[in-house]
């Protein structure tokens, strides 16, 4: 399941970058993590090690790892994201003096989960892009 999502921000790429790459920060604006957290030592670039409280769509712990972090332009994860095995990747583009930020999410079922998936895909990209849009709301008014 593979999908993408883009949001314009008002903020500059170096400040959207700053706080989506302090994922402590998830909880924030994501409303399905209730904790994120460092368990790995060393400023935060690849193979930085994360572990996340969920508590929907049921409550559970998952672990991800940086894979990209190009400074202020590009930003991914790998991990368990939910139900799903996933990589999940942020772009940033200067748009003015804003930001055009492009997620996207391949997400990977396993066993039952593959029969739902399809179905399953247009909900969690709505999910996600409200989640986006609350990102939008918290960086705007700070």
């Amino acid at each position: 399941m593979k999908f993408t999502n883009t949001i314009t921000i008002n903020r500059r790429p170096a400040e959207v970058f700053a706080f989506l790459a302090h994922f402590e920060n998830v909880p924030l604006w994501n409303y399905a993590i209730s904790e994120t957290r460092k368990i790995t030592g060393g400023p935060v670039g690849v193979g930085s090690r994360y572990r996340q409280t969920r508590t929907v769509p049921t409550p559970g712990q998952e672990t991800f790892a940086v894979t990209e972090f190009e400074a202020d332009r590009r930003l991914s994860i790998r991990g368990t994201i939910g139900p799903f095995q996933g990589d999940v990747t942020y772009l940033l583009e200067p748009a003015g003096s804003a930001t055009a930020l492009t997620n996207t999410m391949n997400l990977h079922p396993s066993g039952p989960l593959r029969l739902v998936a399809p179905f399953a895909a247009s909900r969690v990209k709505s999910a996600v892009a409200a989640n986006l849009d609350t990102l939008k709301q918290i960086l705007e008014t700070e």
